[in-house]
Order: structure tokens, then sequence, then C-alpha cells
């Protein structure tokens, strides 16, 4: 593995019954790094970001991270060494309050078990991180809210702050842009680069102003294969991406 690279897919391939979603795929992440993962409908994005947060095993080929092959493990294995994933749907418990919710994930970091009948003098000692991180996505003032009142985009930070209270290396994020209004779209956007100075991201995401205006690098895929690949400026250029985006529609 050259330097730098914190994250890495050699031959990457999923066939399901004779149909090849994903083929072939060599990925490079480089650490710090913003990274996209785009393309059209059908190109093989999300099958690609299942194999590499071990959702989904490979048929073949291997994925390393930080030079340590995790091809065999598990979701759970590789969040233990810092290798982390938020969900497309936002993963909160929706009637518990916004500090429960980020309270909860870090007892997880901790190792505790979801002891909702501790005392409160016990869970209280946790506040404090818990509303850091709720400050540091933009949610000061709804820690007292019920997950379920949230507004959307709001869910959505709260999904981050609880990934973030993992204190992972890398954060993988899938599509955290669908479904919101721009006004969201703009929060989320800002709240992704303030958490990138310090961490790696992989995101697949549909939006491609907000790819262009966060990416350091972009992979595009079509037909489970590796299309193109450099910043946007590069990527958007390319005459084969713009034909695979024009033929099969954004998606």
């Amino acid at each position: 593995m050259s330097d730098g690279v914190i994250l890495a897919a050699k031959d990457l391939t999923k066939e399901f019954k004779g149909f090849f979603a994903v083929e072939g795929v060599n990925l490079q992440v480089r650490r710090g790094q913003i990274h996209a993962l785009i393309g059209p409908n059908g190109a093989g994005k999300t099958t690609c970001f299942n194999l590499l947060t071990k959702f989904l095993p490979p048929t073949r080929g291997s994925i390393t991270y930080k030079g340590e092959d995790i091809t065999s493990m598990s979701p759970a294995d590789i969040a233990r060494l810092g290798l982390v994933r938020s969900f497309q749907i936002s993963a909160v418990f929706p009637h518990l309050t916004a500090m429960e919710n980020v309270r909860i994930a870090l007892q997880r970091k901790r190792g505790d078990s979801f002891d909702f009948w501790r005392s409160q003098k016990v869970l209280s000692e946790f506040n404090d991180e818990a509303r850091s991180l709720l400050n540091d996505v933009g949610l000061s003032e709804f820690e007292n809210t019920n997950a379920s009142d949230l507004s959307y985009g709001r869910k959505r930070a709260l999904e981050i702050a609880t990934t973030l209270a993992l204190n992972p290396e890398m954060l993988l994020l899938d599509e955290p842009m669908a479904g919101m209004a721009q006004e969201d779209i703009e929060r989320i956007s800002a709240l992704i680069k303030r958490i990138s100075a310090n961490r790696t991201i992989l995101m697949v995401e549909h939006n491609l102003s907000v790819v262009a205006s966060l990416s350091d690098t972009i992979t595009v895929l079509a037909r489970g294969k590796v299309l193109a690949e450099g910043n946007y400026a590069t990527v958007s250029k390319d005459e084969r991406v713009i034909e695979a985006y024009i033929g099969a529609g954004h998606g």
C-alpha cells in the first residue's frame, strides 16, 4: 500500500447469480481526504459501498484498512478499528432525546451495554461530551428534543453526532443529502467539511453540486466498474462520464 492510503480495494467483485453488480474495482482512499463515490443509476455504487463497509461479502477481491486485511471482518470489527458507517436512513432512537441518543453512542464506544436503568448520576458522566458533540453538529438548542420531533436535516445531523461519538478515524457516509431541503443540504455540507478536518471521509452522494464543493477525489462507477477518477474538474469533463450520465440519468 502506498504512503497516505488509508482504505484500499483490489479487484473488488460482487456477483449475484451471474450478474456482476461490482466487477474488478480498484480503489484507494487517501488519508485526510473527502472521497466521493458517484455514478448513474445501476452503476454499482451502493453495492460497492456495502462491500467496503462489510455489509456484503465480496465474491472476490480484497479490502485493506490502514494496511490490515479486513476482507473477512464484520462491520462491528471494523468499527472497533475506527472505520464507521453512517446510514442512509437516519439510524437514531426516535423516542429518546438528542442528548440520550448521543449518550448511548458514547456508552457503546466505552464498551458499556445500553444500561437504561443506570442511575442518573452514572449516565450524567457522559453529558459534557454529549453536549460537545451536539454543539459540533449545531444541535445544542435541541438536546432535550426527542429525535422524532427533529426536522429531517437535524435528524441526519444527530446521526452524524452519534457516529462521531464512536470516535471514527474514517467516516463512511451513505447519501448524506438524500431527501433534504436546500437549507439542510447547506448545513450538512458545512458540517461534513468541518468534521473532515481531522478525519477521512468516503461518501456515496447523488447531489453533484455537493460532490463538486466537498470532494478532493471522485471515483465514478458505471456498470459496476471504475469509469474515471480525479477531482471534479477532471471527471466532469470526461466524455465517458458525460455519456454515462446522459445515457442513464443522474439517479
